[in-house]
Formats: structure tokens, sequence, C-alpha cells
């Protein structure tokens, strides 16, 4: 077993192909129709909105 280097080594370069290639792009605008009805709230949305309605005030 060895212990700790007293050198530290410096960087090196990745092999080609091993780092992430990220990419941004957007996906354009999302046109809704004013004539659909509204979503239904989610779950945890409609228990607080039910938790606020019953605290007495």
């Amino acid at each position: 077993m060895t212990g700790p280097s007293s050198t530290p080594r410096g960087e090196h370069t990745p092999r080609p192909g091993v780092t992430w290639q990220t990419t941004l792009a957007t996906t354009g605008e999302h046109v809704i129709d004013e004539q659909a009805p509204d979503p239904r709230p989610n779950r945890a949305t409609r228990r607080a909105l039910r938790r606020r309605r019953q605290t007495p005030s």
C-alpha cells in the first residue's frame, strides 16, 4: 500500500468522444387554443385548496 504522493499530477485531456456534447435547442412556442377548457389542477393543488377552505379564519 502506498501513501499519498507529494507531487500532484497535472490535468490531462480526456480521450476523444468521452466528454458530453450538450446541444441546447428551443422547442418553439406552444400555442394553446383559447376555447380549450382550463386544465384540471393536480392532486397536490386540489388537496391544498380543500385544506384552505376547511381551515377557519
